[in-house]
């Protein structure tokens, strides 16, 4: 058998299945693969190695013992620390919540956990999920597996190096303005976005309500679809879940007749060359598999950086004034009176992108400009919806790349318009509330992954991955950085 971290999750749960291999020797091989690089790559902010024995030890006495065993059974699973596992610390990459252990579970993760997934670790993430390059994170930067002086992308940045290493293999991200698909991107590994309300919210905390949606990080796009199977569950305790059956994610090498895929030519103009060459390569391999290639207008998408940032920020501003220092996180000792305690926590507390967007988000909510702004950003946002559905009239889904280049490298980004740009393709998904996906497309000149995003019509979830499963299997650009190959 191949050394388990070159398996993909679905190979390893069938080979602990049939009895190729313990629960024991899974969780023990993974815990040693983080012991030795989590050091240089900080994909990790905790490692659960006490409840991944416990799990592990439960899961060999099961199958001995002939009991039934879940959909993800003995797969090591990180978790992005925004999410919660009750008993466990959740930090959001913060300095104000590293002494907040969680009292229950997020629904997503519960759910893993039941399907005897093995929780491995919490993964490293820009604070409160604010970033694309993992650089704001609180404690340290993660590093891209491919070369370490480049970022892993954000906010997911953790968990999607995490699977790239193979240090687990499947994760979590959260997906605000992209923050899963950017870093899966730039990882070289495969990242979901599913439709706004299809995986529960409950037990995330919260950036921007109204676009965060939790999705799965894996190697393959079927680990992703497993993944998917277990999470994408209706949720009582989540006002915008979707009251709606679980799906399944039947997955083929082939497309369906008749295929039709949009291209956003006027929107795309101006394209890194070489990303560009990039995609070209990507669509021509979506024609041989019999698709049929339409240009749609959606140039309007030239506007969604500008309504994203006033709408998250809006967002931000409002669910981050829960963190005062009182009932959550950390309290400042300098603070005499209570409003001195909520302002001191939060100069304390939080680093400076959050506190530049809460400020922002402020600005944006408040008497006078909220017409000018806000308001206003929300009718562009609903432009951009009738946009896409003008779209999906043509297509089936529509195909862009994930980003306008490769992973940079660590320091080179200082201009925040600049690193704010990096989601100029990833952002239009989120406010549209649609299923996108991110799959690796090939290398750039540096040997840095590039990847492709597929995205389907709201509640097309199962199209997406199968659009995606067919591209995946006829481009085969899925491999292991060279330095975890061993």
């Amino acid at each position: 058998m191949k050394p388990l971290h070159h398996l993909s999750a679905v190979a390893l749960r069938d080979a602990f299945l049939q009895g190729e291999v313990s629960a024991v020797q899974i969780v023990e091989a993974f815990l040693e693969r983080i012991e030795h690089h989590n050091g240089k790559l900080g994909a990790f902010l905790t490692i659960l190695g006490p409840r991944a024995w416990m799990k592990a030890e439960a899961l060999d006495k099961k199958r001995s013992h002939n009991q039934p065993l879940g959909k993800m059974a003995a797969i090591p699973v990180a978790i992005k620390d925004n999410m919660h596992i009750a008993g466990e610390i959740t930090t959001c990459g913060s300095q104000f919540l590293s002494n907040y252990k969680a009292p229950f579970y997020a629904t997503a993760v519960h759910r893993m956990e039941q399907e005897d997934a093995i929780l491995i670790g919490k993964t490293n993430m820009d604070e409160f999920a604010m970033g694309s390059s993992n650089e704001n994170s609180a404690f340290f930067p993660a590093h891209n597996p491919w070369n370490l002086n480049c970022v892993p992308g954000g906010s997911s940045g953790g968990s999607a190096a995490a699977v790239a290493a193979r240090l687990a293999l499947i994760a979590t991200g959260s997906d605000t303005g992209g923050s899963i698909r950017q870093p899966a991107g730039f990882c070289g590994v495969v990242g979901y976005k599913p439709t706004y309300g299809r995986v529960s919210r409950y037990g995330l905390v919260a950036f921007g309500s109204s676009l965060d949606q939790i999705g799965p990080l894996g190697t393959t796009v079927a680990d992703t679809a497993l993944a998917m199977e277990v999470m994408g569950h209706h949720c009582p305790h989540d006002a915008t879940s979707l009251d709606l059956p679980p799906e399944t994610y039947p997955l083929s090498k082939k497309l369906q007749e008749g295929t039709v895929i949009g291209i956003p030519w006027q929107f795309l103009k101006g394209l890194n060359p070489e990303v560009r060459e990039n995609f070209q390569q990507a669509l021509e391999v979506m024609k041989s598999l019999g698709a049929h290639l339409v240009e749609v207008n959606l140039d309007i998408l030239k506007y969604s950086i500008a309504v994203y940032y006033i709408l998250a920020t809006a967002e931000a501003s409002t669910n981050l004034a829960r963190f005062d220092g009182i009932r959550y996180g950390i309290r400042s000792k300098a603070g005499k009176t209570l409003e001195e305690i909520y302002d001191q926590s939060r100069k304390e507390g939080f680093g400076r992108e959050v506190k530049k967007r809460i400020m922002l988000g402020t600005y944006v909510l408040s008497a006078g400009y909220q017409d000018a702004y806000y308001k206003k950003a929300q009718k562009v946002r609903t432009l951009i919806l009738h946009a896409f559905d003008q779209a999906f009239g043509q297509c089936d889904a529509v195909m862009m790349p994930i980003a306008t280049s490769g992973a940079f490298e660590h320091g080179s980004i200082q201009d925040p318009l600049e690193m704010y740009l990096q989601d100029i393709f990833t952002v239009p998904a989120n406010l549209a509330g649609l299923p996108a996906i991110s799959i690796p497309s090939g290398y750039d000149r540096r040997g840095m992954p590039l990847g492709v995003q597929i995205i389907g019509p709201q509640l097309c979830d199962v199209a997406v991955m199968q659009y995606a499963h067919a591209y995946e299997q006829a481009s085969s650009h899925t491999r292991i950085p060279g330095n975890y190959a061993s």
